[in-house]
């Protein structure tokens, strides 16, 4: 069961605008000179004033600790979070933000590393590639973007990592673009891939690596994957003590357990995020989420937005 996580409030240092319609946002202690340290893939949850909370990946320097740096990219079509981080907040502005937590490190592997990213992806990649860098360990960060006018810290990515183990693709640049199956057909050595990105970005890529072996794939998702239209069904939870949880077909699996009594700490609710992550010792679970691993599927389950066909016992 997760804790619930330190909320600082942090003030807005500066502000500026990447393209692609990304706002870029530096955060700071009003009195502390350093902020709770963090590992590249890291990210923050920013409560908005009405209560909700979004999750952002930290993307300045992991050695800079004097700041936080967050990108966020305006969703036309989103739940309201990123209109409000562009529209609302201004420099000398306070925002009640969580100490880091990683869902997507970067482990130590004696291979070369993989990075692709494809537009706002770049955000937890560019730390990885960043720290990467800085150790000298072989990488190579493949950046896919509509076209250069609309793809952010570009600017930032040539300074952080220079142009070596840089590879741009942009749509409008044919000599530039990169058929991801033809990439990732073949492992090189003992190669560690991590992928961030759009939906569709990351469907492609999961599809073009799935031949790679169990534990050398690695992903964050910035929205769940698109769900097939069938209606939602009723579905039992039977807790380790033995309560039977009925979960109907309008309410979340996470909402059920609650109303049993269990504190079960959640941030995202929309599957992307794992702080409501639980096990599963019986039954069959659909899974939702854009969180676990096809290994972690097997016992693991994302209450906030995964179902079950007929009884499911939780290890809660």
């Amino acid at each position: 069961m997760g804790s619930p996580r330190i909320i600082m409030k942090l003030i807005v240092a500066s502000i500026h605008d990447e393209p692609g319609d990304v706002r870029v946002i530096e955060l700071k202690h009003r009195r502390k000179p350093f902020l709770p340290a963090y590992e590249p893939g890291s990210h923050v949850d920013v409560h908005l004033p009405d209560g909700k909370v979004r999750q952002y990946s930290l993307c300045g320097d992991p050695e800079d600790l004097s700041r936080y740096t967050i990108a966020v990219k305006r969703e036309p079509s989103g739940r309201g979070g990123s209109a409000w981080v562009h529209d609302q907040v201004t420099p000398g502005a306070e925002l009640p933000v969580s100490a880091p937590r990683n869902h997507f490190p970067l482990k130590e592997s004696g291979g070369p590393v993989l990075l692709l990213a494809g537009g706002i992806g770049i955000t937890p990649i560019l730390a990885m590639a960043r720290a990467l860098y800085r150790q000298g360990k072989p990488f190579e960060l493949h950046y896919f973007a509509r076209s250069r006018s609309l793809a952010p810290l570009l600017r930032t990515l040539g300074e952080s990592i220079g142009a070596e183990s840089l590879r741009l693709h942009f749509d409008d640049q044919v000599e530039t673009r990169q058929d991801i199956e033809g990439l990732l057909s073949t492992r090189p050595g003992e190669a560690q891939l991590y992928y961030c990105g759009p939906p569709g970005f990351m469907a492609a890529i999961a599809r073009a690596s799935e031949h790679w072996p169990d534990g050398t794939v690695h992903f964050e998702a910035f929205q769940p994957p698109v769900q097939d239209d069938t209606p939602p069904e009723p579905f039992t939870i039977v807790l380790r003590n033995g309560t039977v949880v009925p979960v109907p077909a309008d309410r979340s699996a996470l909402s059920a357990i609650r109303a049993a009594g269990v504190l079960l700490m959640a941030s995202c609710e929309n599957g992307v995020c794992g702080t409501c992550e639980c096990g599963y010792l019986e039954g069959q679970p659909i899974h939702r989420d854009a969180v676990l691993s096809n290994a972690a599927r097997s016992h693991r389950f994302i209450p906030c937005v995964s179902r079950a066909t007929g009884v499911l016992k939780l290890d809660l």
